[in-house]
């Protein structure tokens, strides 16, 4: 079983950035084979793909993240990251870590064996 654990959350300035990690534990001798992903969820809406990464490092974004957030991964320290820069109002959620134990990243949530908590980015106009 592996568990993951959401940081980095709080209230920002739009236009400013913040970097969420999700770091890995319990069986994570097979992190560095796991892709891994980034969702969100706001108030009144369905959870939303963000951004993903392969354990070969392919990375894939959503339309509406994409040029302002990058995912990355150290497979050292059994974390990923999501560092997001130029935030806007409209990036305001919980955001989710997940994880699947193949390699190939989706952009379903479906698809994701295990999941964080969720930690809150709230993006002040």
């Amino acid at each position: 079983q592996v568990q993951l654990a959401e940081s980095g959350g709080g209230l920002v300035q739009a236009g400013g950035s913040a970097r969420l990690s999700c770091a890995a534990s319990g069986r994570t001798l097979t992190f560095r084979s796991y892709a891994m992903g980034w969702f969100r969820q706001a108030p009144g809406k369905e959870r939303e793909f963000v951004a993903a990464i392969s354990s070969g490092g392919s990375t894939g974004y959503a339309e509406s993240v994409k040029g302002r957030f990058t995912i990355s991964r150290d497979n050292a320290k059994n974390t990923v990251y999501l560092q997001m820069n130029s935030l806007k109002p409209e990036d305001t959620a919980v955001y989710y870590c997940a994880g699947r134990s193949g390699g190939v990243y989706y952009t379903s949530g479906t698809q994701y064996d295990y999941w964080g908590q969720g930690t809150q980015v709230t993006v002040s106009s």
